[in-house]
């Protein structure tokens, strides 16, 4: 696979990264195929997939349990990432984020909070450092000063290698950036955020604490290299799919469910047709030709979807082959 190095970091990652939000089924509100999830796992870092994602807000910290055991004996073979302010609560006490059967997620920046994470998911992952930590949310009303330091103490410690955010406005990356700079740091290495073929035109999303990456973002990272865009959603939570499969009964509840979208769907018929690519291809291709890179979290159901998804990065997708809508 072709493979781009962070700027200033040295760190090589691939051009698709493993997502693992399902590894954990989610745990509580779905049954989870462990072996399965294990075997993809593996399967990834023989294929060349060597940068992973996972989360302690994942499967009430199941994901990471599961990578734990994926990642024995080759640790050291991937590049890790998990994240830290949204997680399931242990008795720590935050902002509720979501609540089903009686499991709370919440979302808590303090440095106390954030150590407990960090602390709980190197037992869960079975490793003594993270490669890349990100925060999973933002606390606007936290100087970015503040968590920028929290993270650059972990850093000396050696628990963590880099660290990063999820979800966080442009404003707030480029006041991070900036304290950075001012302290002679490297700051930020990576940004998640949701970004795909669909998500310009989607609807209000339910959860209103997720960043979509707009024009402004997108900007940023055409100046500001250094911090990697990593779109999640990457194949709009399987929309497409499903349209194609179901018709638009299986799709009307979906917030990508518009009429800019419907008509992406029609270009992305065509797509397939003239490049004989599949869906999954044509919707991953729209991530490998923008102006800036794009390392797009990628969450496969098994090791052949994978394999499918991987092979997108060997076909030479043109900018023009994805007309805005």
């Amino acid at each position: 696979m072709r493979q781009l190095k962070l700027n200033k970091s040295g760190i090589i990652i691939p051009v698709m990264s493993l997502g693992t939000w399902a590894f954990g089924g989610d745990a509580i509100w779905g049954k989870t195929d462990e072996m399965q999830a294990i075997d993809t796992a593996r399967r990834a870092v023989e294929m060349g997939i060597v940068q992973i994602d996972t989360a302690p807000a994942y499967g009430m910290g199941k994901s990471e349990e599961i990578l734990g055991e994926a990642l024995k004996g080759i640790r050291d073979k991937v590049i890790l990432s998990t994240k830290c302010g949204l997680s399931w609560d242990e008795g720590n006490i935050g902002q509720l984020h979501v609540e089903r059967d009686g499991h709370r997620i919440v979302r808590n920046l303090s440095a106390k909070s954030i150590r407990r994470d960090l602390e709980n998911s190197l037992k869960r992952l079975k490793t003594d450092y993270i490669d890349i930590y990100f925060y999973h949310r933002d606390n606007e009303a936290i100087p970015a000063g503040e968590l920028i330091e929290i993270m650059e103490e972990f850093r000396k410690e050696g628990k963590i290698r880099y660290y990063a955010c999820s979800n966080w406005s442009t404003a707030r990356m480029k006041e991070a950036d900036a304290y950075a700079a001012s302290k002679g740091y490297r700051g930020f290495v990576a940004n998640e955020a949701l970004f795909n073929i669909g998500s310009a035109s989607m609807r209000p999303l339910a959860d209103d604490t997720l960043a979509v990456m707009n024009q402004e973002m997108q900007q940023y990272h055409v100046e500001n290299p250094q911090n990697l865009a990593m779109p999640y959603m990457s194949v709009c939570s399987g929309f497409f799919h499903k349209l194609y499969a179901g018709g638009a009964d299986a799709v009307r509840n979906s917030e990508y469910y518009t009429s800019e979208n419907l008509k992406a769907a029609e270009g992305l018929h065509g797509l397939m047709e003239e490049y004989q690519i599949s869906l999954t291809q044509a919707v991953l291709g729209y991530l490998t030709c923008r102006d800036f890179t794009c390392l797009p979290l990628y969450g496969p159901r098994n090791a052949e979807d994978l394999r499918e998804a991987m092979e997108t990065f060997s076909i030479p997708f043109l900018k023009e082959y994805y007309p805005e809508v």
